[in-house]
This record gives C-alpha cells, structure tokens and sequence, in this order.
C-alpha cells in the first residue's frame, strides 16, 4: 500500500532543523494519515496498521510538542 509507505516515510522523517512553517506541516501530514489509516483499520482491524498509526501519533505529539513550546509558568 502507498499509504503505508508515506507513513514509513513520515516516522523516518528527520526533526533536526525544521522551521516553523515545516513543523506545522509535518503535524498536518502525520495528522491526514492517522485518519487515513483509521478508515482503512475499520474495514479490516489490522494490527500492522494499527501499530503504524500509533508510531505516527508518536511523531505528530513530539513535533507538536515542539511547536508548542514551553509552557507561560517554565518561562520565568
């Protein structure tokens, strides 16, 4: 399947030295393929696929994690 490839191809995507407008891309793109994942684990509850789109959740939290910042009361 193509759409796991670009899962693949997300997960080993590198973090270092992406700017901002790329971050907010990247969570966009992890964000379309966890629910294009999702449709095609109701059909048929594959636990590859399913394992897939927990690694590419994992990803999206640490790059929105990132765009997010420190919280107000850490910046002191």
């Amino acid at each position: 399947m193509e759409l796991l490839k670009e899962a693949e191809a997300f997960e080993n995507m590198k973090m270092s030295h992406l700017t901002t407008s790329e971050r907010v891309k990247a969570s966009r793109e992890g964000k379309r393929l966890v629910l294009a994942l999702y449709a095609i684990y109701k059909e048929n509850n594959d636990p590859e696929i399913m394992a897939t789109m927990k690694r590419v959740t994992e990803k999206k939290k640490k790059i929105e994690k990132r765009l997010m910042g420190l919280p107000p009361e850490a910046r002191d």
